[in-house]
């Protein structure tokens, strides 16, 4: 005799029930630890803001939301992929090296920002991170971010950056402006080459900048605000006298290396959804930090000026292929490169 259908039956519905309240409870934790973390990175946030608790134990972080430490650190694993205090220390060892090149803190100050009762904890925790000693770091200074499974990070001046909750395909606008800037400022040394010395170095009456400005210098610091910033970002030095009466065939020159670089560097933030992350700018004195997204958008405001100085300049001279050099049209006509 077969089996009884009826009690198959039921077994398989009690599975079904079975499962399904287990994907409910599983849900239900996984929104428990959810919420529990960013009440948590919300707590952390007011301690970067100047608040108190820097140090607070894990006991006491567990109690201020009303859970034993362990099951504390096990929510806030599970979400941030590391546990709260080691989540919490790399805050602020990010937030300690943000100090480091913004300010002229003393490290013991530092330190003790970061919740260490000692130079030699801060020293060892902060050579561990990133790979130097807090005073040679200072000297050479890198990237602030530690790589983190969560992807939130400090987020100068006092707030964390937590990443995009639902990842938005970036609009290739911003690229296509960069590209327009790189291939203009090309064209405008390629026509330039039509006029004489003398036209090159006619002054132009309306000035950005506090120098006398001509198409040869407004040409030359086009192309050497790219690579200005291209060697920020490689922490080297821009060497400025490359600009002192330059050539045409060395802004060529420059123009084949510093736009591709720091097109390649566009590229890469954009696509990775990267536009908020800083770098630090050690030319600066003192050392400044940065985010791409600002960079970027400090390069086409000041170069959109200097390229409509430029192409007016070159129209007066009768060269008017480029018109206002208006990106427009550039943006919607496809291009080869």
């Amino acid at each position: 005799m077969g089996p009884n259908r009826s009690a198959v039956g039921a077994t398989v519905i009690k599975r079904e029930y079975a499962d399904l309240a287990h994907d409910r409870l599983v849900t239900l934790r996984e929104s428990v630890a959810a919420d529990t973390f960013a009440d948590f990175v919300g707590h952390l946030a007011e301690v970067l803001d100047g608040g108190a608790d820097r140090d607070v134990s894990g006991e006491e972080w567990a109690a201020k939301f009303h859970f034993s430490r362990f099951h504390f650190d096990r929510m806030i694993r599970s979400v941030a992929g590391e546990p709260p205090q080691a989540f919490r220390r790399r805050i602020l060892l990010e937030r300690a090296a943000y100090r480091m090149v913004t300010t002229r803190a003393p490290l013991i100050d530092i330190a003790v920002e970061a919740g260490y009762g000692s130079h030699e904890a801060f020293t060892r925790a902060f050579t561990r991170a990133y790979g130097a000693t807090p005073a040679a770091w200072r000297k050479e200074p890198g990237r602030i971010r530690i790589p983190a499974p969560s992807d939130v990070h400090f987020h100068p001046p006092g707030s964390l950056r937590l990443p995009a909750r639902d990842k938005v395909t970036a609009m290739d606008l911003m690229t296509r402006m960069v590209e327009h800037h790189i291939w203009l400022t090309g064209e405008m040394v390629r026509l330039a080459g039509r006029l004489t010395d003398a036209q090159l170095d006619q002054p132009i009456e309306l000035d950005v900048d506090d120098d006398q400005q001509t198409i040869r210098t407004l040409l030359s610091r086009l192309i050497g605000q790219m690579g200005m910033w291209n060697a920020a970002v490689a922490m080297r030095d821009y060497d400025w006298s490359l600009e002192e009466h330059e050539s045409l065939s060395s802004m060529r020159e420059r123009l084949v290396a510093e736009g591709p670089t720091f097109l390649s560097q566009v590229y890469e933030v954009v696509e990775q959804d990267r536009l908020d992350d800083t770098f630090v700018d050690a030319l600066c004195e003192p050392a400044e930090v940065f985010t791409y997204g600002g960079m970027i958008a400090h390069v086409l405001t000041f170069a959109a000026h200097r390229r409509t100085l430029v192409v007016l300049a070159l129209s007066k001279h009768g060269v008017e292929e480029l018109g206002w050099g208006d990106p427009m049209v550039w943006v919607a006509t496809p291009h080869a490169g």
